[in-house]
């Protein structure tokens, strides 16, 4: 009788999270982030040149040549996506990196996520710093309750209606309402809350969070205008909870 053949074991999917800006990578990453790097030459990330040099500073000594990328950003094109886990489906692990951060959080990593499950595969989230959780942890506000919103509306009457709104949510709901904004729009989306919020309104502000530039700060919208704060080109979390 002929042997049944084993099918071949499925590669995982790491998630494998980034620093949040140029200090060393190790002093914020676990040592489990070294491993899968070390063992991985498969790879899905936004922007290969970032990631390679991730990739060398984790690891000097890989070999560059050998590593393989799948590109996942505003350029790709839908119907390539789900080749992406091809490596995975012949038996080798593969990881997923975010620009900045944790995969899969205000990320386009959940899509490929989304198609690891779909396909069977063992996702593997690695431990890292997450900007949001991060940004909440350290502000004070409402960590029972809270709601990530992502970019709010580059429209000056439609951001000031959103505005309002997440500050009524918070009222009705005591959750906290956290939102970012592409860096060079920081200041103007701050004009923006300190005009629009009530003066009892708490606001933090996370400006360059686990950097030495790092900026961290709650308090009333009425006590802001005391504060000067240039976060122009400076990653920001928001947040508010209405009092």
């Amino acid at each position: 009788m002929t042997k049944k053949k084993e099918p071949m074991p499925l590669g995982k999917l790491y998630l494998i999270p980034t620093p949040l800006g140029d200090g060393g990578p190790l002093e914020v990453l676990p040592i489990s982030v070294k491993w899968a790097i070390e063992n991985i030459n498969h790879y899905i990330v936004e922007n290969e040149k970032t990631a390679r040099r991730f990739i060398k500073k984790i690891s000097p000594k890989k070999s560059q040549p050998e590593l393989k990328f799948n590109w996942l950003n505003k350029f790709t094109n839908p119907e390539e996506i789900p080749t992406f886990l091809a490596p995975c489906l012949q038996g080798r692990d593969m990881g997923l990196m975010s620009e900045a951060g944790c995969p899969g959080i205000a990320d386009p990593g959940a899509q490929i996520v989304r198609l690891a499950h779909e396909k069977n595969l063992q996702v593997i989230p690695l431990v890292g710093p997450s900007s949001i959780l991060l940004a909440m942890m350290s502000s004070g506000l409402n960590g029972q309750n809270f709601a990530f919103n992502g970019y709010l509306s580059i429209d000056n009457a439609e951001l000031r209606k959103q505005i309002k709104q997440l500050e009524k949510k918070s009222a009705d709901t005591g959750q906290s309402q956290i939102f970012i904004e592409t860096p060079y729009r920081n200041n103007k989306l701050l004009a923006e809350l300190l005009k629009c919020l009530r003066p009892s309104t708490l606001l933090c502000v996370a400006a360059d969070i686990s950097l030495s530039t790092e900026f961290i700060k709650t308090l009333p919208v009425k006590a802001w205008s005391k504060i000067e704060i240039d976060l122009h080109k400076r990653p920001s979390i928001f947040i508010i909870k209405a009092e």
